[in-house]
């Protein structure tokens, strides 16, 4: 307030021994002031006078004992808050109306603290550590196993399966064979390497082949039609004095009837129905 301000710029009414404010270098007395640009309160909707606290937040305006907590009317004053739906309210009416409860530890996640989410569920920071380290895993890639989390180290430590073939961790798939782990493109034809994850094969020796290799290196050959025999699909194939043939093909030599569950009889490298070999 200076000396040089005699009059009120809007009722024009003298200053002199009165209280007035200043507004863009114009003086005001009290009412006037507080008519033309006091704002109002959000809770009593009363003008917020020059002469009291207008205490801001958001472009809206409440008096210091307005400024309270909606729910349990606390003051707010100088205190940490937080708003929903324009509404205000203490930390503790907030975290027990709309704080998330962390999975872990099932306390509430207060407003403003570090909040992790994972598969849908929430976590304090300091709960969403590794099982097995507990080191916290943030951000890091993570392996959860029976609802647990482990950081891929460990859980390569304790539970992964390493490969048959290379003995590197299998992270994810995999095929067995013979009880052991293989990765899919380690688990090959023992001839042309190619892989057998999505194809046949047959083993032989403790080996997998592809039907092509096994085919053409370790079939037994059909003594009728002299194709090899693979047995693929559970196809029959008949076993007799060291000779083979496919259930198809064991057919009498001479009148060609099925030989397959019946009484047979040879002559010589010939296989006979009963009928022709006593004929």
């Amino acid at each position: 307030m200076t000396s040089s301000h005699t009059d009120c710029h809007f009722c024009l009414q003298s200053l002199r021994g009165r209280k007035y404010a200043l507004r863009e270098e114009n003086a005001y007395c009290v009412p006037c002031y507080d008519s033309l640009y006091a704002n109002p309160c959000e809770e009593c909707k009363q003008p917020i006078e020059c002469n009291s606290k207008d205490l801001a937040y958001k472009g809206r305006h409440w008096h210091e004992g307005c400024f309270r907590c909606a729910k349990c009317s606390r003051s707010l004053v100088e205190k940490p808050f937080a708003a929903k739906d324009e509404v205000l309210l203490c930390t503790e009416c907030y975290s027990d109306e709309y704080s998330s409860k962390c999975f872990h530890c099932q306390k509430t996640i207060m407003p403003g603290s570090r909040k992790m989410e994972f598969k849908g569920s929430s976590w304090h920071e300091s709960c969403f550590v590794c099982q097995y380290c507990r080191q916290p895993l943030g951000t890091k890639p993570l392996i959860t196993k029976d609802n647990e989390n482990y950081c891929v180290p460990c859980f390569e430590k304790q539970f992964a399966h390493h490969c048959y073939a290379c003995k590197k961790v299998i992270t994810s798939g995999g095929v067995t064979y013979h009880d052991q782990p293989w990765h899919k493109e380690c688990f090959v034809c023992a001839v042309c390497k190619a892989q057998l994850s999505r194809q046949r094969f047959i083993s032989k020796d403790e080996y997998p082949y592809c039907v092509d290799c096994f085919t053409k290196f370790h079939a037994k050959k059909c003594a009728a039609c002299k194709k090899p025999i693979t047995a693929l699909g559970g196809a029959k194939y008949i076993s007799f004095e060291e000779r083979q043939w496919h259930g198809e093909c064991f057919n009498c030599r001479k009148c060609s009837v099925s030989l397959v569950g019946q009484e047979f009889l040879t002559q010589q490298d010939d296989i006979l129905c009963h009928k022709c070999g006593s004929a």
